[in-house]
């Protein structure tokens, strides 16, 4: 008599994913915008790679190598090592040679001592930097090398132009080493 009537809530239906959906996401890239950040209370010795953004804001040393993907050393960070990254973003100290594959920023608290190689290059009002930069995006004889060497690899039985003599003598230093004279 004093119940009130309950309206029964159906629940909703838990379907299972097909296995044609869990496979392609199973193949989807790893990275998906996600990055990983080294904290400041974090020391990393060895080296770095991986196949996601970076942002460090503790200290590493060694080498860091995400060749399609991005490497951010935070105000906090400091770096001691060679970086490779598509994109790559100083705020903190950098001790070590940058190659940037798409560009390369160092914003008004960044600190470089090394040389940059990339195609686009920002230095902003205030930051600190000694070293070079090659912004050269037609490097004919890294390129050249690049292909020789992998000649060399695919077809190592096929003869590969010889470098042009020098004629000249040389002498063996005291301190062991070689001193060319060329003539």
């Amino acid at each position: 008599m004093f119940e009130k009537h309950r309206s029964v809530k159906q629940e909703p239906e838990v379907t299972q994913p097909s296995p044609e959906k869990f496979s392609a996401a199973a193949n989807a890239p790893i990275s998906n915008g996600r990055t990983a950040l080294i904290g400041p209370g974090i020391h990393i010795k060895g080296d770095i790679s991986g196949d996601e953004n970076l942002v460090i804001e503790g200290r590493v040393e060694g080498r860091i190598c995400l060749e399609l993907h991005q490497v951010e050393v935070g105000q906090t960070g400091r770096v001691k090592a060679d970086i490779t990254a598509k994109v790559v973003k100083i705020s903190g100290e950098v001790r070590g040679d940058i190659n940037g594959t798409e560009k390369v920023t160092i914003s008004r608290s960044g600190n470089v001592h090394g040389n940059i190689v990339a195609p686009r290059m920002a230095l902003e009002d205030g930051a600190i930097f000694k070293g070079s930069i090659d912004m050269d995006p037609s490097d004919n004889a890294k390129s050249k090398l690049a292909s020789a060497a992998k000649k060399a690899v695919d077809k190592p039985h096929e003869k590969i132009a010889e470098p042009a003599k020098v004629g000249g003598s040389g002498t063996l230093n005291e301190n062991k080493s070689y001193t060319l004279n060329v003539s």
